[in-house]
C-alpha cells in the first residue's frame, strides 16, 4: 500500500546534509517522521571534495533521523548538484511493426531507454531522460502519444547529464555511509516537486533554488521542464564577502546576513549599527548595517542577473507567466523577492514545501531551506514526468535514471540472510508505534520474500 511505504531523501549539500525520513498518510499528504542534519564540511559547491567527512556527516544526520522516527534506514533518494550540470536537446525515433495497432506505454518507453544509449562526452553520464513532445508519423506537438496510432514514433528529449567522477563519489559516500542509493536526482528537478503548483507549470515558471555553494535553475512550460542548470555561486560567497569587507570572522559574518541582512541597502537604517565583540581585549566593532546591506546587494543582485541571463539565452523571459519561485536557505534573506523583481521584472515569491506536507510534529521542514530534501521524499511516490501519473501509469524501477555501480561496488543487501542486520531492522522497526501492521506482514513472510522485500523496498 502506498501510504505504508516509507521514503528516505538525503541532501548532500555544500553547507548542511539533510535527511528525512517520510510517509503517506491516508489523506495522500506527506508525513515527516524523522529529520537529521549535519554540517557539511566535505563538500564544495554542491561537489563532494572529502570523502571521509562527507560519510561522517551522512552517518550523522542518518543517526539522528533514525532516533527520530525509530526506523533503520537501509536505502535512500539522493540529490545531485554541481556546475557539472549540463542540460541538453536531442531527438530520437523508433519505427513499429504495424500502424494499425495502438501505440503503447512500452513503444515510449522503447524511444526512452534509446536515449539513455547516446554518447556523452568523456567523463559524463546520462541522469535524467525528460520527453518534451512527440510526433506521430510526422505529425507534430502531440504531448503523449499513447493510444494513438501510427508507425514512427519520434520524440524531442531533454537530457540531463552529470560529471561521472561527482557520481561515483556521491555514491562513494552514501555505500561507505552503509546506506543503498534508490535514485539519484538532479537537485532542482527535487526542489520543484516540493514547491511548484500544477498550475505555475502549465503558465510557465523558473525555479531558483538559492543553496550554500550553488544557485540552481529549472524552467518548466507546458507542464514540462525544459531546461536545468546550476550556477556555481551561493549564499557561501555572501558570507565570504562580508567576512572580507566588514573584516570580520567567517562565523560572525554569517550571523550578520542571517540576523540583519537586507538584499536591498535603501531599505536598511543608516543610523542602525551593530557591534561585534573584539579578538583578544581588542575594542568591539561596529559595524553599520547600511553598508551591510551594499554587500550583500552587490553579491546578490549579481547572482540574480547571472539566473536571468540565463532565462534570457533560452529565449524564456517573455514566457514565464507565472514569473521566478526562489527557495533554498539563501531565498530566506529580507528584500530578495523585491530585488528579484526589480533585475528580472518579473513575478516572484518565495516556494515553501508545504503544500504536499500533512500535519508535522517538526515545523522545521517547512522552510525553503528544506525544499530539495522534501522534493526527494516525493520523489519516491511520484514520477519526474507527471504525464505518467495522470494515466495511472505506475513507474517501473529504471536503473538508468541513476548510477549503477559496479557488483562489487555494491553493498551485498541482496546476499543478506535473516540473521544479518536486514531482519532486526524489520523487526526493530515492526515495534514502533505508528509503524502499522505493514512491516508485520513483512515478517511473516517466507525467508526469500523477506529479502526480496528489502531489496525492492524505499526503506
Amino acid at each position: 500500500m502506498q501510504h505504508d511505504k516509507i521514503v528516505v531523501g538525503l541532501d548532500i549539500g555544500t553547507t548542511k546534509i539533510c535527511a528525512l525520513v517520510g510517509r503517506k498518510n491516508e489523506f495522500g499528504k506527506l508525513e515527516i517522521l524523522g529529520l537529521g542534519k549535519a554540517v557539511s564540511e566535505g563538500v564544495v559547491r554542491g561537489i563532494v571534495s572529502n570523502i571521509d567527512k562527507t560519510v561522517d556527516a551522512i552517518k550523522k544526520a542518518i543517526k539522528q533521523a533514525e532516533e527520530q522516527s525509530g526506523i533503520n534506514i537501509g536505502v535512500v533518494n539522493v540529490g545531485i548538484a554541481g556546475q557539472h550540470i549540463k542540460s541538453l536537446q536531442h531527438n530520437g525515433s523508433i519505427t513499429r511493426a504495424s500502424a494499425e495497432t495502438e501505440i503503447t506505454q512500452a513503444d515510449v518507453e522503447r524511444l526512452t531507454s534509446d536515449m539513455y544509449r547516446l554518447v556523452t562526452p568523456p567523463g559524463s553520464q546520462i541522469i535524467h531522460v525528460m520527453p518534451q513532445d512527440y510526433k506521430v508519423d510526422y505529425e507534430e506537438g502531440i504531448l503523449d502519444p499513447v493510444g494513438m496510432s501510427g508507425v514512427r514514433l519520434e520524440g524531442n528529449f531533454h537530457i540531463i547529464t552529470a560529471q561521472s567522477t561527482a557520481i561515483n563519489n556521491v555514491y562513494k559516500c552514501v555505500t561507505k555511509a552503509g546506506l543503498e542509493i534508490d535514485n539519484l536526482i538532479l537537485e532542482p528537478l527535487a526542489s520543484s516537486m516540493s514547491v511548484l503548483s500544477d498550475e505555475e507549470k502549465e503558465a510557465g515558471v523558473a525555479l531558483v533554488d538559492i543553496g550554500g555553494g550553488t544557485t540552481d535553475l529549472a524552467i518548466f512550460k507546458d507542464g514540462i521542464i525544459r531546461h536545468a542548470a546550476v550556477l556555481p555561486f551561493g549564499g557561501n560567497i555572501i558570507t565570504t564577502d562580508i567576512k572580507q569587507g566588514c573584516q570580520v570572522m567567517q562565523n560572525q559574518a554569517e550571523q550578520l546576513k542571517v540576523k540583519f541582512g537586507k538584499a536591498i541597502a535603501e531599505e536598511a537604517s543608516e543610523y542602525e549599527i551593530v557591534s561585534i565583540p573584539g579578538l583578544r581585549d581588542r575594542a568591539p566593532k561596529e559595524i553599520s548595517l547600511k553598508n551591510l546591506a551594499y554587500i550583500i546587494e552587490a553579491r546578490m543582485e549579481e547572482i540574480v542577473e547571472l539566473v536571468y541571463a540565463e532565462i534570457q539565452r533560452l529565449g524564456f523571459q517573455d514566457k514565464l507567466a507565472a514569473g521566478i519561485v526562489m527557495t533554498g536557505g539563501g531565498s530566506q534573506l529580507q528584500n530578495l523577492v523585491q530585488l528579484a523583481e526589480y533585475v528580472t521584472g518579473l513575478d516572484t515569491r518565495i516556494g515553501y514545501p508545504n503544500e504536499h506536507l500533512g500535519k508535522s510534529k517538526i515545523e522545521a521542514v517547512k522552510s525553503p531551506m528544506y525544499a530539495t530534501t522534501v522534493g526527494l521524499v516525493l520523489a519516491g511516490y511520484r514520477s519526474l514526468d507527471d504525464r505518467l501519473a495522470q494515466r495511472g501509469y505506475e513507474e517501473p524501477e529504471q536503473e538508468q535514471n541513476y548510477y549503477v555501480p559496479t557488483p562489487e561496488a555494491r553493498p551485498a543487501v541482496a546476499a543478506q540472510t535473516p540473521g544479518t542486520p536486514a531482519a532486526p531492522a524489520a523487526e526493530k522497526a515492526a515495534k514502533k508505534p505508528g509503524a502499522g501492521d505493514f512491516f508485520q506482514r513483512i515478517l511473516n513472510r517466507t525467508k526469500d520474500l523477506l529479502i526480496n522485500d528489502f531489496d525492492d523496498k524505499q526503506y
